[in-house]
């Protein structure tokens, strides 16, 4: 018995270990499905489990039952029923042999399948990485949209239809790891956000496992850490009178107190108005990247400058590829989104199937997204693009290769030198900071082991609705164009000139709602010179 439970103590502790693979599951919603289906497995084997221990015990229950109104007439007149041979015969036998068996019966091991499945499947589960990865989207969810902290707890996220069977909410302990991992991170920002909310909470009377003492030590701490000594002081009272012992709080009680009336002291020197000190408090947090402003409101839906004049420009009409033959039968509808730079739409461009075949192609070799380091052009990931992507050549499928001619017969550009068809699924909050397409000035090696020149333009296939969010937003002039299934964009990158577009830069805004897949084909600057001359104009 003793051997068997050091044993189960080891397995217990193997399981408990987390893998050292890295998976990037956060990154990728379209290969996070598979994990549902693995979890659904493990809750099939844990019932089976559970019905194995419920007939093991009932059987121990029934033998329980039996003696216990066995013994409670035997010991009523101990001599007299063992003066019957047939129950001194009896007892002999129960307690040689019976009970052995009753022993076996406890100590049988029911949980051998199910653990046996758990350290099967456990090799794919996610790690520590992936749980900060996706912890850290919904924080860059909550900047983004503007969303408080009570909506994301209550799952009621914009786009989000009441009737949908999946809202989730958050618990206490969900709250306190999410304001756990931003204090490591040194983000006392969203470490007060949510440890605020794991105490609303707690205080609104919900069961949890983490007390109100250990919420309001990094609550006072984090906020001391942005300069609210008032506020700090607040929660540091609060926990000393729920823990009037607790050493670090009586330690911070004397120091903030001490703080706070040099603060004053100085604001009463310098004439520092309440206003005027909520007003720097208000700048010194608002204090960052202007285009990061820029983008987020374009995400929001804020911030697009769609004049009347500019909107005059706009238009939709039908196209045939400058008369190609199977075009001018069924011309395509195009909408012009954007007039500088010019961006259209092509609509109903693909298929349902041939969409369902390119993600079939991709989803097994989906891997982490990485971007070009542009000092040391080495491939390689960043928290800015939170996808995974895959690479389809023309020759691996007929689809493939029909979805390249058909780009080519409508932008009437030479596809045989551009890049493969790179597919691309946007994870937990997944997004893709503002970024160029094409190479710059500073970066003249980026494209040269390809030895096709820059990229001259980029075509994007939208193969999924987005319920909220993931929108193309060019920070630059203030344009957004929404995903919309079976839909593709197209833009220049470089001017007739050969010189890049800097009004191409542009952005995948991070997903709130919804699973995004987009395909998108680079076009580069070779094989074009026939069919897009060059000229010294900066527009076409």
């Amino acid at each position: 018995m003793e051997i068997r439970s050091v044993w189960c103590v080891l397995l217990i502790t193997s399981l408990l270990h987390k893998s050292s693979a890295h998976n990037d599951f956060f990154t990728s919603i379209g290969q996070m499905t598979d994990l549902l289906f693995t979890e659904k497995d493990l809750v099939m084997s844990l019932k089976d489990y559970i019905k194995a221990e419920e007939r093991k015990l009932e059987q121990v229950k029934q033998w329980a039952e039996k003696l216990d109104d066995l013994t409670a007439t035997a010991t009523q007149d101990p001599e007299g029923f063992l003066g019957h041979p047939v129950n001194a015969f009896k007892l002999m036998k129960r307690l040689n042999t019976e009970w052995g068996e009753v022993e076996d019966l406890v100590l049988r091991d029911m949980s051998e399948g199910f653990i046996s499945n758990l350290t099967l499947q456990r090799q794919y589960f996610p790690n520590d990485e992936d749980q900060t990865g996706a912890a850290k989207a919904l924080l860059r969810l909550q900047d983004t949209y503007k969303l408080d902290t009570q909506t994301i707890s209550t799952g009621d996220l914009p786009g989000m239809s009441s009737e949908l069977p999946y809202k989730s909410t958050l618990s206490v302990e969900d709250c306190f790891e999410l304001g756990k991992i931003a204090y490591s991170d040194t983000d006392y920002y969203h470490t007060e956000l949510w440890m605020a909310q794991a105490l609303r909470q707690l205080d609104e009377g919900e069961d949890s496992s983490i007390d109100a003492v250990t919420i309001l030590d990094y609550l006072s701490y984090s906020v001391y850490q942005q300069g609210e000594l008032e506020i700090a002081l607040m929660y540091t009272k609060r926990l000393l009178t729920l823990d009037p012992d607790h050493q670090r709080a009586n330690g911070n009680l004397k120091y903030f107190e001490f703080q706070l009336s040099k603060q004053k002291k100085v604001e009463k020197e310098q004439g520092l108005t309440e206003e005027a000190r909520q007003k720097r408090e208000t700048d010194r947090k608002n204090d960052f990247l202007p285009e990061k402003r820029k983008y987020e409101k374009l995400c929001r839906g804020e911030g697009i400058r769609l004049t009347p004049r500019r909107q005059s420009r706009l238009f939709c009409n039908l196209v045939d590829g400058n008369r190609h033959p199977y075009y001018v039968m069924g011309p395509v509808k195009l909408e012009v989104e954007w007039d500088r730079p010019r961006i259209v739409r092509y609509h109903d461009i693909i298929s349902e199937r041939e969409m369902e075949k390119v993600k079939e192609l991709a989803k097994p070799r989906l891997r982490r997204a990485t971007i070009s380091n542009p000092i040391t052009g080495v491939l390689e990931t960043a928290q800015y693009r939170i996808s995974k992507s895959a690479w389809l050549a023309a020759y691996e499928h007929p689809v493939v290769d029909r979805i390249n001619q058909r780009i080519q017969d409508l932008t009437g550009l030479d596809v045989s030198t551009a890049e493969e068809l790179q597919v691309a699924n946007y994870g937990v909050g997944g997004q893709y900071e503002p970024h160029f397409d094409f190479g710059r000035k500073d970066e003249p090696d980026a494209f040269k082991e390809l030895g096709t020149g820059n990229r001259i333009a980029t075509w994007l296939f939208y193969m999924s609705d987005v319920a909220a969010g993931g929108a193309t937003v060019f920070p630059e002039v203030g344009a957004s164009v929404k995903p919309m299934k079976g839909t593709a964009v197209f833009w220049y990158n470089l001017f007739p000139s050969g010189e890049g577009d800097y009004s191409t830069r542009h952005a995948a805004c991070p997903v709130l709602l919804g699973n995004k897949w987009v395909s998108n084909k680079w076009i580069h600057e070779r094989g074009q010179e026939f069919r897009r001359r060059c000229g010294l104009q900066l527009s076409d």
